[in-house]
């Protein structure tokens, strides 16, 4: 990727590491960023610095060679991701505008789905690493609804959760929505793409 460091996007799929945390909502950043992986024909492996799995890539588009990708994941915990994506972003050259962050996110409904960019954490662990960590939160954010608890349920238990059986039916579909709108960002900028996907 040397030569050209200014094309180079990464996108940051948050959530938390190992096969117990998998099936969470927490984790919808990840199973977005294994949709990207499997579009580029790649799969993570271990980042030299031993903090974050990557896939080093383009991203494939009809007829056209698409824009330069590295996806992320760090391999700390949603409250530690910062660190890693900061370490990344120095070894890739990669400014902040650049940054995607895919993520679960309270405030919007399941099955729906928001692109923006900047701001601030909304109480979301991951984004406060992420803006701790850069020193500025203007950075671009998917996100991937989840819905608020149901009754008196904790948020971090609800967070921490897997989807009930019913979501599990509409999930690959949002999941692949999610997907299409980081490309969309990538290679239409942020106001088509959200006049596309704002639902």
């Amino acid at each position: 990727m040397a030569g050209e460091p200014a094309e180079v996007w990464l996108v940051v799929g948050l959530g938390n590491p190992g096969p117990s945390y998998a099936g969470d909502r927490h984790n919808v950043g990840y199973l977005v960023t294994d949709v990207l992986a499997d579009r580029m024909g790649a799969s993570f492996r271990a980042h030299k610095s031993g903090r974050a799995d990557v896939v080093e890539g383009r991203l494939t588009l009809p007829g056209t060679p698409g824009p330069r990708v590295v996806l992320v994941r760090a391999r700390t915990y949603m409250n530690e991701s910062g660190g890693p994506v900061k370490q990344l972003a120095a070894f890739y050259k990669v400014p902040t505008e650049r940054i995607v962050a895919v993520h679960d996110e309270l405030d919007i409904p399941f099955d729906t789905m928001r692109v923006k960019l900047g701001g601030g954490d909304n109480g979301h662990n991951g984004l406060r690493s992420l803006r701790g960590a850069l020193g500025t939160g203007d950075f671009y954010r998917v996100r991937v609804g989840i819905g608020r608890p149901p009754g008196r349920q904790d948020v971090s238990d609800f967070v921490l959760s897997s989807y009930t059986s019913a979501e599990q039916k509409t999930l690959p579909l949002q999941v692949t929505t999610a997907a299409d709108a980081v490309e969309s960002l990538l290679t239409d900028g942020l106001e088509r793409t959200q006049a596309r996907f704002n639902t």
